[in-house]
This record gives structure tokens, C-alpha cells and sequence, in this order.
């Protein structure tokens, strides 16, 4: 979508496409209202810069709306469109057998440590890439990791505002 087109949509609209990016409605809200955007320069700074002010309760409820890394097939809650962005972020992690196990694993040890998924901006990464982070960040601090994860989040968001709007 060109950026002239989401500066004029209504804001229910606009909502529905900042929705597929990231589930923090602050993210979404101060966005809209900020409109219109003289380039898209400017809309990504607001988004970057509304993403370093999340709350870690927003930042968790966000998570719940998360596939894992490494299904392959995104939650049926999700909107068309966020499952066609998180199929395109995951589609290029190659899996044989024993990564795909040990993502698997690893994702477990994971939730059960931190209590949530394990979250990582996938696109651009190996499926050997993806399973070093996570063996990485296992030995973080619960807030060491939070900070972690408020920073792939955003760049999950930006990623997909990136590729949403033109």
C-alpha cells in the first residue's frame, strides 16, 4: 500500500493493517493519530520511536498472539494477513529432523524459564541461526531477556510496517 493511501484510510482501516504488524494497541493508536505522514521516513521514526516506549505488559499480551518459531503454520487467531507474514518471516528456516527437535526442545526449555515464547525476528536468519539465539539467550536474566525480546518485537513490527506500507 502507498503511504498517500494509509494516511487517508479511516482509522478502523488503518488499525486493521498496524494490527498485522504488532498487537500493542498504544503502538497502533499513537500511530494513527499521528497521520498523515509526509514520507516514510518519517511514519517508521514515529513507529521506532512509540516501539522503545512498550510496557512489558503489553509487550507479553503481544506475545500470547505469537506462533512459535518454527511452526510453520501460524495460529488460526491470527488475521490473514499476519499469518501470511509470519509464513513468509519462517519460510526460509530450513528444519531437517534434528533442528527441528532441537528448536523444539530449546523452545520448551525456554517457556518454562521465562514463561513465554521464545520470540526472534526470523526473516533474514537460519534455521541453525534461530537455534543459536535461543541457546544464547537461555542463559540471559529475566531482564536482560525482556529487553531482548522488547527489541525483536520491534523489529518484527517495523519489518512487517516495512513491507506493508510503500
Amino acid at each position: 500500500m502507498q503511504l498517500e493511501t494509509f494516511n487517508q484510510l479511516a482509522s478502523s482501516q488503518a488499525r486493521l493493517i498496524l494490527q498485522a504488524c504488532v498487537h500493542i494497541p498504544t503502538w497502533v493508536s499513537e500511530l494513527i493519530q499521528k497521520r498523515p505522514y509526509s514520507s516514510k521516513e518519517q511514519l517508521y521514526q514515529a513507529a521506532d520511536e512509540q516501539a522503545a516506549t512498550w510496557q512489558w505488559s503489553e509487550i507479553s499480551e503481544a506475545l500470547a498472539k505469537h506462533p512459535r518459531i518454527g511452526e510453520k503454520k501460524a495460529a488460526a487467531v491470527l488475521s490473514g494477513k499476519e499469518q501470511q507474514f509470519s509464513q513468509r518471516e519462517q519460510a526460509q528456516i530450513e528444519t531437517d529432523a534434528v533442528l527441528q527437535l532441537a528448536l523444539y526442545q530449546g523452545n520448551l526449555d525456554y517457556e518454562y524459564k521465562f514463561g513465554h515464547i521464545f520470540l526472534i525476528r526470523a526473516a533474514g536468519r537460519s534455521g541453525q541461526q534461530i537455534l543459536s539465539e535461543l541457546q544464547r539467550r537461555l542463559v540471559n536474566t529475566v531482564e536482560q531477556e525482556q529487553t531482548e525480546v522488547r527489541q525483536q518485537l520491534s523489529e518484527i513490527a517495523l519489518f512487517r510496517l516495512n513491507q506493508e506500507i510503500q
